[in-house]
């Protein structure tokens, strides 16, 4: 009896064993499968089956028909097409074009951050405006009155906001962003690098500040921070303007007023609104690698790319959503600029020289508009 009742106990424990491994059984080959997914698709970025089978776009790989499958969507994705399979993709040769724009840009702000010596060790990297998005694996570094409002609301919608809550929210942007999406470090950005598109959106400098100051100042809501600024600038150097006939009338500040005040700021060293800081402060863009760099007088297309390239079209679209207010032409850029001094312009000139000289930007045509006086020099 004894043997008997020994025999059966071990029999019971060998069943018991394999019910719990046929049990356990699915969920392992699952995990199983989840990792090789994710390793075979993002730790490289590059190889999904062997690298002779694919052609290679900035140094990811993708099969000569266009198609290519993603772990965060159930259905097979297209790049591209001959033609386009979903409205606002770009077809197969303008994809290629944007392309190596692309391959020039990178190469153009590595060649001037080393010409520059902003890649030195001496500078220091600057993480705080970085918004990283692991589930579709984007980094962007947000760059104010750069279409910023378009790519806030998306990176939004990536993080699994709705779109009818967005466009009914009277919350900030920003700080529903802010909810989600962490202040990184500098570490977080290089590690989230090696398996992510990272992109950033360049304007021209001068034009950024026009904007910037039509929306901030002359289209400040009433009793908000920015109209207090207004009243403040009013307040110091509407006064130097005493023998300029008629003197300004306006509410706000007048453009050579705002000017004025933003290079005393700098002047003073003390730190600039958000809304018109050079992009090279916010960015650092020596000290991080950018995958796509898209500029504002390319941005339908720079951004379709993008979206293509990091397979978000079934997640955002190529919307401009400008919550700027009043006009912003070419024409009224002018207007504004032909109120400045050229010692105005040569202090605008070296606030920005970095977003100038590191994104290929040139201010010559801006000296044939502003008006003389005793000095000026610039380069």
């Amino acid at each position: 009896m004894g043997r008997r009742n020994l025999s059966m106990m071990r029999l019971g424990r060998c069943v018991a064993f394999l019910a719990a491994a046929a049990f356990l059984l699915p969920f392992t080959i699952l995990l199983m499968v989840a990792d090789q997914q994710y390793h075979l698709t993002y730790n490289s970025k590059r190889v999904f089956y062997q690298e002779s089978d694919f052609y290679k776009i900035n140094g990811t790989y993708y099969a000569p028909t266009f198609v290519i499958t993603t772990p965060t969507l159930s259905r097979t994705q297209y790049l591209y097409e001959n033609g386009t399979h979903d409205e606002g993709l770009l077809t197969r040769d303008k994809f290629m074009e944007v392309n190596s724009r692309m391959d020039a840009r990178r190469e153009f702000l590595r060649s001037e951050c080393s010409r520059l010596r902003l890649d030195s060790s001496s500078h220091k990297a600057y993480a705080w405006e970085y918004l990283i998005n692991r589930q579709y694996h984007v980094i962007w570094c947000n760059i104010f009155k750069a279409a910023s409002t378009s790519w806030m609301y998306n990176f939004n919608l990536m993080a699994n906001y709705t779109a009818a809550f967005l466009d009914k929210t009277k919350e900030v942007p920003l700080e529903l962003a802010r909810r989600k999406y962490a202040r990184p470090t500098v570490e977080m950005i290089k590690k989230a690098q090696q398996d992510s598109i990272s992109f950033l959106i360049v304007r021209h400098p001068l034009e950024r500040l026009a904007s910037a100051y039509n929306d901030k100042i002359v289209h400040a809501w009433p009793k908000s921070f920015h109209d207090k600024m207004g009243q403040r600038i009013i307040k110091k150097y509407r006064k130097l303007l005493a023998n300029v006939q008629p003197v300004p009338t306006e509410r706000y500040p007048v453009f050579e007023e705002f000017v004025a005040y933003v290079l005393d700021e700098r002047k003073a060293k003390r730190a600039l609104d958000m809304h018109w800081t050079p992009y090279t402060d916010f960015c650092t863009p020596c000290k991080f690698n950018f995958d796509v760099i898209i500029k504002f007088e390319t941005l339908d297309e720079d951004q379709r790319f993008l979206i293509q390239l990091a397979r978000l079209q079934d997640v955002v679209k190529p919307e401009w959503r400008n919550s700027g207010k009043g006009a912003n032409t070419l024409h009224n850029i002018s207007h504004l600029y032909s109120r400045l001094k050229k010692s105005q312009l040569d202090g605008l000139y070296k606030l920005y020289r970095y977003d100038f000289q590191l994104f290929n930007y040139t201010i010559d045509s801006y000296y044939e508009i502003v008006q003389e006086d005793e000095t000026s020099n610039h380069g």
